[in-house]
């Protein structure tokens, strides 16, 4: 991979110096995993800091029998580094939602890296900030109605992970019990509000591609009450 294709695809290489974006090149290791398989494990400790190259990851954690989903990951994105930070057990697991690519550095040389790139050391901070105000955000939503917490769901999916495409954003048609987890509704009101999205034509899901293509996103938006 070029260093120009790998800091445009990597947010949190924006500001990394050429010489970082060839280090960190000649330092990863690629990995692919099918679909549902586990890439980290909940309690293993943090040796490696994995980034997204493609597909779609979930993040969660076991809640005495039940597992309920925190995130959901796409292309660009990173995890794994809380554990590397603060040298503990990982308190979440990663599964993959669909066939991903990932590159992971190991957390020596992560650390290192960010310690001899300033740059990359800020911007690394204002990448957890910014996950950071997404929680915080997301619980000012807790009293809202199911309605809005999806479409804050799908628009912050769209934004963050969706590609172009003729019908609109296109997006992983993620099952909607993890969606139900990460818009803290239930599933029935999950399936509900799809399928009155899909009605309106606001989305189009389309299952054996696994796709949903949100055909309007200023609409979704201002539903989520962001415009």
């Amino acid at each position: 991979m070029q260093t120009a294709v790998f800091s445009e695809l990597f947010p949190l290489f924006n500001a990394a110096s050429p010489e970082t974006i060839e280090w960190l090149l000649s330092i990863t290791v690629e990995h692919e995993y099918p679909a549902e398989r586990a890439v980290l494990m909940e309690d293993a400790w943090g040796n490696a800091v994995y980034f997204v190259e493609s597909g779609w990851v979930k993040v969660r954690r076991h809640v005495g029998a039940d597992v309920v989903t925190l995130a959901i990951l796409g292309r660009g994105d990173f995890f794994g580094e809380m554990a590397i930070l603060d040298e503990s057990p990982r308190s979440t697991d990663v599964v993959a939602l669909s066939p991903v690519k990932l590159l992971s550095i190991s957390a020596q040389r992560f650390i290192q890296t960010l310690f001899k790139d300033s740059q990359l050391h800020h911007r690394m901070l204002q990448l957890m900030v910014k996950r950071l105000r997404h929680a915080n955000y997301r619980s000012q939503l807790r009293h809202q109605p199911p309605a809005i917490k999806l479409a804050n769901t799908l628009v912050s999916l769209g934004e963050n992970y969706g590609t172009p495409s003729e019908y609109g954003t296109q997006i992983f048609d993620i099952p909607f019990k993890d969606l139900a987890d990460v818009s803290d509704i239930t599933l029935e009101e999950t399936t509900k509000i799809m399928e009155k999205l899909n009605s309106k034509g606001w989305i189009k899901v389309v299952p054996h591609q696994q796709v949903v293509y949100l055909l309007n996103l200023k609409q979704l938006a201002h539903l989520a009450g962001r415009i």
